[in-house]
């Protein structure tokens, strides 16, 4: 089984990495996160389901501290989110205490799903939003 899961792992990232993200990236109504490269400094955006609730933005990480922007995350918890089509600045904390499964219950059901189906080690993320400067 381990090593099913390896191969499931490694054949949805790449997937992921080569053909839904480039995609998903481009589209104006999808969730994105952008965390900073902890090795490129560069800004690394990736799209995510979640859903905002007050000045909070929660999801689930499919792969926990494997994923690369868990990775990001941990090496500095500065992110943006992208909700909405606007732009959000907020601090990331991982909550392994938390239950991923519960919360994508409350979460938007299409990208629950595949979190569900192809996900191996559930991380609940929060980010809590800057307050907007514009009021």
């Amino acid at each position: 089984m381990p090593r099913e899961r390896d191969l499931t792992f490694r054949a949805v990232t790449a997937f992921q990495r080569w053909v839904a993200n480039p995609v998903s990236r481009r589209l104006p109504f999808q969730t994105l996160v952008e965390t900073t490269g902890r090795t490129s400094g560069l800004a690394r955006r990736t799209p995510v389901g979640g859903r905002r609730v007050g000045q909070q933005f929660w999801f689930v990480s499919e792969y926990g501290e494997k994923s690369q922007y868990v990775r990001n995350i941990q090496a500095d918890p500065k992110v943006r989110v992208r909700v909405g089509g606007r732009w959000h600045h907020g601090t990331a904390h991982l909550l392994p205490e938390d239950d991923p499964r519960a919360r994508l219950k409350s979460l938007p059901r299409l990208n629950s799903g595949a979190v569900r189906a192809f996900g191996t080690s559930l991380l609940t993320i929060r980010v809590d939003l800057d307050p907007d400067p514009a009021g």
